[in-house]
């Protein structure tokens, strides 16, 4: 049983007895990029306490949403990732960033930033647009999607294969795609550029 509950028979109440605590929804967000440390995930959720995370990330295990496992030599480390009932909250979380996209019009100065945090309101902005791994490269760093065969998947970094489809843009120009006010073509690189530019490095 969860820790805490809201101890009423509604679904919604059901669902956040699992998901409503502080931080649980961001980390699933990060984990939806797939398997994750320990350490990866601290220093991607900027403001959590070593101690709310270990508590968040046990609660997630309790609850069916995650699981922890040992990597093979030589790595040996233990990596969290989620469970396929995890993954089922992609949806709710792409419908909270789009809701919550126009809380975006003003950076903060205390705002941090990652660029992956940019792949689940992009990914929905993406279909149509292209398909297989698409790249994204913003200037605060690299994420990739895979859109079509299913739901659209994402991960931190450049994509681990020649991408199908490569963006270029600043912060700035993703939030306005995501808003829908400039479309994702208009940053794609031709078919064959990013292809010199790798060659080039």
């Amino acid at each position: 049983m969860s820790r805490r509950s809201y101890d009423q028979y509604c679904a919604a109440a059901r669902a956040l007895d699992a998901v409503g605590d502080r931080w649980t929804l961001l980390i699933v967000r990060e984990l939806l990029a797939g398997p994750r440390r320990y350490t990866d995930l601290h220093a991607d959720l900027p403001g959590v306490s070593t101690d709310v995370l270990a508590s968040r990330l046990k609660d997630m295990e309790r609850e069916g949403l995650s699981t922890r496992r040992k990597l093979p030599a030589p790595a040996s480390a233990f990596v969290y990732e989620l469970t396929a009932r995890g993954r089922e909250l992609l949806p709710v979380l792409t419908a909270l960033a789009e809701w919550g996209a126009p809380a975006l019009a003003e950076r903060r100065p205390t705002d941090a930033v990652r660029a992956h945090w940019f792949a689940v309101p992009l990914a929905r902005r993406l279909e149509g647009v292209a398909e297989g791994v698409v790249e994204v490269r913003l200037d605060e760093g690299v994420f990739h999607v895979r859109i079509g065969d299913g739901e659209p998947l994402y991960g931190d970094g450049p994509a681990p294969v020649a991408p199908d489809a490569v963006l270029a843009m600043d912060a700035a120009a993703c939030l306005a795609v995501v808003d829908g006010e400039l479309p994702a073509e208009k940053f794609l690189l031709p078919s064959r550029a990013h292809e010199r530019a790798d060659s080039d490095t």
